[in-house]
């Protein structure tokens, strides 16, 4: 059944529903976004991105210069410019003048390499490439350069130097303006079951992520947001959204510092701090010091933070954790309250989109039944439009006009929603289904363990073992039947982990989210002990 729209409990929306009326339909569109905004702000600091600070209005005038320069070298919209570069202010001047004039920018992950990134070119065919000096030789571990286009701009020390275009210029002035349903860019996922895929984020899901993330954290008009997440994801560019919309500063740190992260947080006095995954677990397994609660930040970010540590977080650094669900595809349509009433949920449904849990034939199922949850907006162009270049995926995704989240979730009867996992990472262990997210749930209370991540590996007898790879927190000690032993009686017998293996630093992707498939990939280890194998026999 189609679930009962739920605000989440405590949020007040009156202020962002007046930056909603403020920007009807046909306004949410990125030039009329800064225009607007900067008249208003004008002299207030919009960007921080290393030793570059931009105001409101020169932030516009970037954006226009950005767009002219793209048009003279014959760019119209429509056109894909790809961008592989680092957190640095060229990424986004780059950016701000693909969405003024109209352009699709392709954000690409500086770690691609090889057939990834040929697939990435080859799939979007982009009319020009904008890369940082440091990662052209990333484009030397393809095979086939003829996927390539035929121009390039660099990014060094000294800017954006940009190459004559061989193509008949045009100008920024006649291409027609950006609508609400226009790509602005093209970001590409993981591809963990298959080449990734180019999600088509339309100009209005991107004034969406501004409103419902900020509605969600709280943020007031001339607040610090701070971001170490990598710009090429959704996460820190809908950030730049959330400052832009709520007359409030942007700041761009070159990448997560566990050591640096608070000192940094202190020099920009930032009061919203973005965590993802295993970041905030990271933090606190650093050695306290008196300056831990000396700062002025007041919310975080905390998206899949282990429920137990929110309160750890919150009493050492004094700062609440917000948790919730988000998907490039989707949006931040789910959400906890600040503080979390059941930390370690996924919270409840905006009033701007609707949910099911369906099974496998699309049926709907009753709450308190675990299945795949789909969702579909009500408001315009605030999800994304489908996956570029890939038809049948896209029909795959969006079929019966839901969005397939492929995630596994339950619903309960007050509205909130859990987790319980992804569907191609459950476990099917000799007919039974196991959840990693239970099993990492229960491991993660562990007062020796900082971080662990749950997973299948093959069994001789067929379907899925599970194993379980341990990091031990700073000096700690623990021996492999002693994680099994722990996890006895807290979970079903079946669901306790027959392989255990310690590694010193959980493999991570650039979100801060642990890298599943690395482990998956590498499979039964040498280095793993395996229950079966040393004799000893679990209580049923």
């Amino acid at each position: 059944m189609t679930t009962q729209l739920q605000k989440p409990p405590g949020k007040k929306n009156d202020r962002y529903n007046e930056i909603v009326e403020a920007f009807p339909p046909a306004d949410r569109v990125f030039p009329t976004i800064l225009t607007r905004q900067a008249e208003r702000h004008r002299d207030r600091t919009l960007v921080i991105a290393g030793q570059t600070r931009w105001t409101y209005a020169e932030t516009a005038a970037v954006a226009a210069a950005s767009a002219q320069h793209l048009a003279e070298a014959g760019i119209v919209p429509g056109d894909r410019i790809a961008i592989l570069a680092s957190n640095r202010a060229e990424f986004l001047e780059v950016y701000l003048g693909c969405a003024w004039l109209g352009a699709i920018a392709v954000p690409i992950n500086p770690a691609s390499r090889g057939v990834q990134l040929e697939h990435i070119f080859r799939n979007s065919s982009p009319r020009l490439l904008v890369v940082e000096d440091i990662f052209r030789g990333n484009l030397d571990s393809m095979r086939d350069q003829s996927v390539l286009p035929s121009d390039f701009w660099t990014i060094d020390q000294n800017g954006i130097s940009r190459d004559a275009s061989s193509r008949a210029p045009s100008t920024a002035k006649s291409a027609p303006a950006p609508k609400p349903g226009d790509t602005v860019a093209i970001l590409y996922t993981s591809g963990t079951t298959g080449p990734s895929k180019g999600v088509c984020c339309p100009q209005a899901q991107l004034f969406w992520w501004g409103i419902y993330s900020a509605r969600h954290l709280g943020i007031r008009e001339g607040d610090v947001l701070m971001t170490t997440l990598p710009i090429f994801h959704t996460n820190a560019l809908n950030t730049f959204y959330q400052a832009l919309l709520n007359g409030c500063t942007y700041v761009l740190e070159p990448k997560f510092s566990a050591s640096g992260y608070w000192n940094t947080a202190r020099q920009h006095r930032a009061t919203v701090g973005y965590l993802l995954g295993a970041m905030a677990t990271i933090l606190l397994a650093q050695p306290e010091t008196q300056d831990d609660t000396n700062h002025e930040m007041r919310v975080s970010l905390g998206g899949g933070v282990p429920g137990h540590l929110h309160e750890q977080f919150r009493r050492r650094f004094n700062v609440p954790l917000l948790d919730g669900y988000a998907s490039t595809e989707t949006n931040f349509v789910i959400a906890t309250p600040v503080p979390a009433d059941h930390p370690g949920s996924m919270g409840y449904l905006i009033d701007g989109a609707e949910a099911q849990i369906v099974d496998g034939n699309d049926t709907p199922l009753a709450d308190g039944e675990a299945g795949e949850l789909v969702l579909r907006p009500r408001e315009p162009f605030s999800f994304a439009t489908g996956y570029f270049n890939m038809p049948e995926k896209t029909v795959e995704a969006w079929r019966n006009l839901w969005f397939h989240s492929g995630d596994r979730v339950v619903r309960e009867a007050s509205g909130l929603y859990r987790f319980i996992d992804r569907m191609k990472d459950a476990i099917r262990r000799r007919g039974e289904n196991v959840s990693s997210w239970e099993v990492e749930t229960v491991l993660h209370a562990h007062p020796l363990i900082a971080a662990c991540a749950v997973y299948p590996v093959p069994s001789e007898l067929g379907e899925d073992e599970v194993a379980v790879a341990v990091q031990l927190k700073p000096d700690a000690s623990l021996q492999a039947l002693d994680v099994v032993k722990y996890c006895e009686g807290k979970m079903a017998y079946f669901a306790v982990p027959r392989y255990v293996r310690f590694i010193s630093q959980m493999p991570l992707t650039e979100n801060g989210k642990i890298k599943k498939v690395s482990l998956r990939e590498a499979g039964i280890t040498p280095d793993m002990w395996d229950r079966e194998k040393s004799g000893y026999k679990l209580r049923r």
